[in-house]
């Protein structure tokens, strides 16, 4: 099982504009070790109630039955994206849910520094709620967010923009067997 001095130190590498970022959606293992989707829910409250309060509360709805809605939406996408059912489906429009999530971020301007907040965040949620989980699942749900969230930074701090193109998004399902457990 993961201890929090683990989880903490999970590394953040800083995005590059332009660069080929790969990554593997996370292992069925790791939504299963979680509790399935009620543990996914209570990860994802968690995470998008400490957005809430973070320094980049701003790209969220501030009126709270907005922001609930955020919430339940954003957690959807995260319990199929974890190979979960196929909650978030109708929402994507039957576009690829990882290009979809890429275009999201198009309409936001963000920036490294958000995204280390985010990722920042998204860390001290995981060590309050997924400290029973063995280091292993967590690292390789870590190493799809980190990596995964380089392709939504779009502005830069030359002052440039940058969009990712999908084909940028090589999905690598080499890297952890993706056993159903």
């Amino acid at each position: 099982m993961a201890t929090q001095e683990e989880i903490m130190s999970l590394q953040i590498t800083p995005a590059h504009k332009g660069e080929n970022v790969r990554f593997h959606n996370p292992a069925v293992a790791f939504y299963n070790a979680i509790g399935q989707e009620t543990g996914m829910r209570e990860l994802m409250y968690d995470f998008y109630d400490k957005i809430y309060e973070s320094t980049i509360a701003h790209y969220f709805p501030q009126d709270e039955s907005e922001f609930r809605e955020v919430k339940i939406k954003n957690s959807k996408f995260f319990i199929q994206i974890c190979g979960g059912p196929k909650v978030y489906e109708n929402e994507a429009g039957g576009m690829d849910l990882s290009e979809f999530m890429i275009r999201v971020h198009d309409d936001f301007s963000i920036t490294e520094k958000s995204r280390i907040e985010w990722l920042g965040t998204m860390r001290e949620a995981l060590a309050d709620k997924a400290h029973g989980v063995d280091f292993e699942l967590i690292q390789d749900f870590w190493d799809y967010l980190e990596a995964f969230s380089k392709l939504t930074v779009n502005s830069f701090s030359d002052g440039s923009s940058h969009y990712a193109a999908y084909t940028q998004a090589k999905e690598d399902r080499q890297s952890l067997p993706r056993k159903k457990v």
